[in-house]
């Protein structure tokens, strides 16, 4: 999968125009390889409460530690931002906020609904943590009726080593509440830290028993040197091999590549379930 690239003058000014308005986005926090291209079509994953996550994945290259205070006004610099940009589809999600009592689920649902008050016809993705499970949390995020509800698994369970305080039934089961409430669900995985095809199948068809609606499936790249190393890396072939599999297995949809991320091209993938159903 070819990269577009984008001009160094035009990077800094997107970067720059985030920084000035007190955003965050994983696109630049999580180093992802995607940058060049959604920014080149002013798109971005944006983070809200913060740059600094509660856990320490050994995979992931946001900063760890303790979080800041949650910034009252996000919500409205955020509605702003976009309407600049132009934006008809966004994706928020967040660092991991375990020091909080609702994981910062009242945040997500206030970031949503002043996007919807301030830009009427905006599609909104959301890209949650797991809020420890609390049922009463998620209620609180699908309050404001985002138009996808995702939360990655990230890898099978065995890897689990690698996602602190994570646990993998445990996102299954957010996952299918969102779903038992009506929600398009939504999640993605990486390839490389040493799963085995086996496992892979029997992932998807614990997505496929949860309803799932969405998979990503990307390769895992090391993104510091003190992050996880990379086990293998996936060919195109092995990559739409597994698309396939996953299909086989009753998701309805698959995006499978390289540099594939959970919120990659993720318009084209709402619109795809739309227009099936």
């Amino acid at each position: 999968m070819e990269k577009k690239r984008i001009s160094l003058a035009d990077l800094d000014l997107l970067k720059k125009s985030f920084k000035q308005s007190g955003l965050h986005t994983v696109c630049q926090a999580a180093k992802c390889p995607n940058i060049g291209e959604c920014f080149k079509h002013k798109t971005a994953t944006f983070m809200i409460l913060g740059d600094v996550c509660s856990r320490n994945c050994a995979f992931c290259a946001t900063t760890h530690g303790k979080p800041l205070d949650i910034d009252k006004g996000e919500p409205l610099k955020l509605a702003n931002t976009i309407r600049n940009l132009g934006l008809k589809y966004v994706v928020i999600t967040s660092v991991t906020r375990d020091d909080l009592p609702d994981g910062g689920a009242e945040h997500f649902k206030n970031t949503v609904n002043v996007i919807k008050k301030e830009i009427s016809d905006i599609k909104i993705e959301l890209l949650v943590p797991d809020f420890k499970g609390d049922t009463k949390s998620i209620d609180i995020v699908l309050s404001s009726k985002p138009d996808v509800f995702g939360h990655n698994v990230e890898t099978v369970p065995s890897l689990y080593k690698f996602r602190k305080w994570a646990d993998y039934n445990r996102s299954l089961d957010v996952l299918s509440y969102a779903k038992q409430k009506g929600f398009i669900t939504k999640t993605g995985i990486m390839l490389g830290l040493g799963e085995t095809e086996p496992q892979l199948l029997e992932l998807f068809k614990d997505l496929k028993r949860i309803n799932c609606d969405i998979l990503t499936i990307g390769q895992y790249l090391k993104p510091l040197k003190d992050n996880a190393e990379m086990v293998k890396e996936y060919t195109d072939e092995e990559f739409e091999y597994l698309k396939q599999k996953a299909l086989e297995a009753g998701i309805k949809n698959c995006v499978s590549g390289k540099y594939v991320r959970s919120s990659y091209f993720a318009e084209n993938t709402y619109q795809f379930l739309q227009n099936k159903n």
